[in-house]
């Protein structure tokens, strides 16, 4: 019988415990509760969900909305909207932040516009105007009743205010924006002895975000001599309501097409670099 040299036996014995290693782990699932060193992409369509157990909705849904566009929707524990990144192609990605009061007519507390990209939809924010010593007159000339300056956060603007005269006056609304020529948002007479409420509703066309516009209510009598008075009731500015409501662009500013992102942020940078995909093999070397 031929002898056998020992450390072949104890190579065989190495190999067959080897494939009995390999063998159990094949048969053992990788751990799906954690990633280490690597970004998860989910490509070509697809969510990522997040539900608590025994609830029928998720806190966290991220992925392709059902019109093929995308968007992501935060609940909180009960189930009541935090946060919507809304994915309907319409809106182009509105931003919502929701109260918690189910019972509210209207729970979005916080939201860019809908039909402005370049606008603040809500909160809407107060526009400050002040009177002047000429906020009652009996000048027959234009004088300024009440003036004020602020930035610009919504789209559009809305003034009211009510006017009285002995014998009739004119009063006008008008818009200076931070570029371009006084704008008359609306001018009207108003009759003798009556309180009468002239009102403005502007979109803030030729306005940036933040630009500092300028507004004026002015009035005048229509007899020298006899008194006329202007209170102001509201002035605050607002999201659009329908898409005519939104502002046109500044002079020089070429509308935004949505077609191009913005840059990657740092934390973007590596997105494609030690990504957990099984679909991703080395290539192969040619060793010819």
């Amino acid at each position: 019988m031929a002898t056998i040299p020992n450390d072949l036996l104890d190579r065989i014995r190495r190999l067959e415990r080897q494939v009995r290693e390999l063998a159990g782990r094949s048969q053992t699932r990788p751990p799906l509760n954690e990633i280490s060193d690597g970004a998860v992409r989910i490509v070509d369509g697809g969510q990522l969900v997040v539900a608590p157990p025994g609830k029928d909705y998720a806190t966290f849904t991220v992925g392709e909305w059902p019109d093929g566009s995308f968007g992501m929707v935060v609940r909180r524990f009960d189930g009541t909207y935090a946060l919507t990144v809304e994915g309907e192609r319409e809106d182009r990605g509105t931003v919502r932040m929701w109260s918690r009061d189910l019972a509210a007519p209207d729970r979005i507390l916080v939201m860019d516009d809908r039909h402005s990209d370049r606008f603040l939809g809500r909160p809407w924010m107060p526009v400050p105007l002040h009177p002047t010593a000429d906020q009652s007159t009996t000048s027959d000339g234009w004088r300024y009743a009440w003036v004020g300056k602020a930035p610009a956060h919504n789209a559009v603007a809305v003034l009211r205010a009510s006017t009285y005269a002995e014998a009739g006056a004119e009063v006008r609304l008008v818009m200076l924006p931070a570029e371009g020529e006084p704008v008359v948002v609306t001018s009207r007479k108003v009759p003798a002895r009556a309180w009468t409420t002239v009102q403005g509703v502007q979109p803030l066309h030729g306005v940036d975000f933040l630009d500092e516009v300028g507004w004026q209510i002015q009035h005048r009598s229509l007899k020298r001599g006899q008194p006329v008075e202007t209170r102001l009731f509201t002035a605050y500015t607002r999201n659009t309501f329908t898409a005519d409501e939104a502002p046109d662009l500044p002079l020089g500013r070429n509308p935004d097409t949505g077609k191009t992102p913005d840059p990657r942020l740092d934390v973007e940078a590596n997105e494609d670099q030690g990504e957990h995909q099984l679909d991703r093999a080395p290539a192969p070397t040619d060793h010819n």
